[in-house]
């Protein structure tokens, strides 16, 4: 298991980490590509898109961009807010999980999801107030796995990259935490636990004992 040095801060990615949400951003570009004439499989969402951008994704599926890439991207996030409106996506044992860890070092949630469809999320799920800050697809240029998000993230909590400990659920993820020097713990669930390897740990889910051993 990892052990922790000198450690500053937490930071969470969000979907299918945070929110439990990674089967339901599925099934929704699954209905869109579908409506444009693009079928996609939920094999093929694992493999290839999972954890990427949503420029990645849907324009990388569909071959869009510009106005007609804006359009979808903003369908997209109409729909996911509709579905996840009560914070049921955020299990029991995560949320006490992050107010464990509020209560001794900053948290953060870096993630490639826009603000709009976190931040009621978090407040449904009456956690809103325990996040220092959300790094999100608004404040960024280059989605994971580039280390930007993860770079953002340790120039405004002001320690070094060392000091924080990630958790991410993709190889995106994964790499982008890694290559901005940061820790990662991966949880297994949205991909198979060969393709987390570089991450320093694996574990099957965030809770308070996992947080107790790490803020020990």
């Amino acid at each position: 298991p990892l052990q922790m040095q000198t450690l500053s801060a937490i930071a969470f990615d969000f979907n299918g980490t945070l929110s439990d949400d990674e089967p339901l951003l599925c099934a929704i570009y699954r209905d869109l590509f579908a409506e444009q004439g693009r079928p996609l499989t939920e094999a093929e969402y694992y493999a290839t898109l999972a954890g990427s951008s949503e420029e990645a994704i849907i324009g990388g599926w569909l071959g869009v961009d510009g106005d007609e890439l804006a359009a979808l991207v903003a369908e997209r996030i109409r729909r996911y807010q509709e579905l996840t409106v009560d914070g049921r996506t955020i299990a029991g044992g995560t949320r006490k999980a992050v107010m464990y860890a509020s209560g001794r070092v900053p948290v953060a949630s870096v993630s490639g999801a826009f603000r709009a469809e976190i931040e009621p999320v978090l407040r449904a799920a009456g956690i809103a107030d325990a996040f220092t800050t959300l790094v999100t697809a608004d404040d960024v240029t280059k989605g994971k796995p580039h280390p930007e998000s993860y770079e953002l993230l340790v120039t405004r909590l002001g320690i070094g990259a060392g000091e924080v400990v990630v958790f991410e659920d993709t190889e995106a993820g994964v790499a982008a935490a890694l290559d901005a020097g940061c820790r990662c713990i991966a949880i297994r669930g949205t991909v198979g636990h060969e393709r987390l390897a570089r991450a320093e740990e694996l574990v099957d889910a965030i809770d308070v004992p996992l947080l107790e051993r790490l803020l020990a």
